[in-house]
C-alpha cells in the first residue's frame, strides 16, 4: 500500500512558490500528510573564481542564512498559518543535492516543486533544479509549471 505522510516543498521565496503552494496544501490535505519546507542557500561553489577569500564567504553565508531563516518564517506566517506542524529547514549547498539529501534523510514520501524558478535563463529550461530532482529522487516528484497556473 502506498502512503504519503511527508511532503517536501522546496521554496525560493519568489512568487512562483506562492503559485505552487495551493497544490501542496491540497495534496497534504487529501493524503493526510505533513508539509516540510526547505530553502537552499547556494554554497561557496557558486562563487568559484571570485578571489574574495574565506572570511568574505563566511560572513556572506551567515548573512544569507539569517535572511533565509527570516524569509522562511515570513513565508510560513503569511501563507501557512492554517496548517499545523509545518517543519522548516534552511540548508547550504547545491540546490539539487540538498533537496535530494533532505528527502532521503527525512523519509520524504513526495516532493512537490515548480518546474521553473526565477525568470530569465532558468525559465528557458525545464528548470535545471526540477530536472535534477526528478532524475535523482527516490520518491515521486510532482512538478507544477507556475507560468500555467491561474490564481
Amino acid at each position: 500500500m502506498v502512503e504519503v505522510k511527508k511532503i517536501l516543498f522546496p521554496v525560493d521565496f519568489f512568487e512562483n512558490s506562492d503559485k505552487i503552494l495551493p497544490y501542496v496544501k491540497l495534496m497534504a490535505e487529501k493524503l493526510g500528510a505533513k508539509i516540510e519546507l526547505l530553502h537552499v542557500v547556494r554554497g561557496s561553489g557558486e562563487y568559484a573564481g571570485f578571489e574574495l577569500g574565506v572570511a568574505w564567504y563566511s560572513n556572506l553565508k551567515k548573512d544569507l542564512m539569517g535572511g533565509a531563516e527570516k524569509a522562511m518564517n515570513r513565508f510560513v506566517d503569511e501563507h501557512m498559518s492554517d496548517i499545523e506542524d509545518v517543519k522548516t529547514s534552511v540548508e547550504v549547498g547545491d540546490t539539487v543535492e540538498e533537496i535530494l539529501n533532505y528527502a532521503n534523510k527525512n523519509g520524504i514520501d513526495m516532493i512537490i516543486m515548480g518546474t521553473h524558478g526565477r525568470k530569465g535563463l532558468e525559465q528557458i529550461m525545464f528548470g535545471s533544479v526540477a530536472s535534477g530532482v526528478v532524475r535523482g529522487a527516490s520518491c515521486p516528484v510532482l512538478t507544477v509549471n507556475p507560468y500555467k497556473v491561474t490564481t
